[in-house]
């Protein structure tokens, strides 16, 4: 006679292999889109995608994003570039977060929103993806979405632009002439101490 404890590893096993049978195949059909996606061949790599997207698969929702707002196998569609994005976004997909961010940064699929836009850059940042972390530099430069503010901007470029020279190296160079030694010294300190924060959400998210 099987133990309580047996009988609950077994029934645990059985739910983990259930889950690799489903997931597996999922995996195979998104590989699929991507192999289509590289040779152009944005219908096949839609309809490979398009199922997965629907059943929540964030890899496939972002895919999805993407095919929409380059206009790739359908026609160019922000407002659904925006749908797609989110969903993905929403389980902390950070590529999805920014380009959602974008899209409402620079007015696509919808009306501007820099503090919708702040919200996704922050997300995307906190997880350390670089270009978020630029551009959240310049929306604090800026004064949009948040209050105006050269410390978390500083901060930002420099986050942003610790793996090499790029377009934000020289805004962040700009502001610091700009800034007081305290300020300058204050943003430096929120840079070194910086953390990338968890995932709110991992439920469904899969590669990239």
């Amino acid at each position: 006679m099987r133990t309580p404890r047996l009988r609950e590893f077994s029934r645990l096993a059985a739910l983990v292999l259930s889950l690799v049978c489903l997931t597996t195949p999922a995996w195979a059909d998104f590989k699929s889109g991507e192999k289509a996606y590289q040779r152009n061949n944005y219908g096949a790599a839609l309809h490979e995608w398009q199922p997965l997207a629907k059943q929540g698969q964030a890899a496939a929702q972002y895919q999805l994003g993407l095919l929409y707002a380059n206009g790739q196998g359908v026609p160019k569609d922000d407002a659904q570039a925006r749908q797609w994005f989110e969903k993905a976004a929403n389980q902390g997909h950070a590529l999805a977060q920014v380009n959602l961010a974008s899209l409402y940064d620079y007015a696509r699929g919808g009306s501007q929103d820099f503090r919708m836009a702040v919200k996704w850059y922050l997300r995307a940042a906190n997880q350390g993806n670089d270009l978020a972390q630029q551009r959240l530099g310049l929306l604090y430069e800026r004064g949009d979405g948040v209050p105006k503010d050269f410390v978390q901007a500083y901060m930002w470029y420099k986050l942003g632009t610790a793996k090499g020279v790029t377009p934000g190296a020289i805004r962040r160079d700009d502001l610091a002439s700009q800034m007081t030694s305290d300020q300058l010294a204050a943003a430096k300190k929120l840079a070194r101490e910086w953390q990338p924060k968890p995932l709110e959400s991992r439920s469904s998210q899969t590669r990239p």
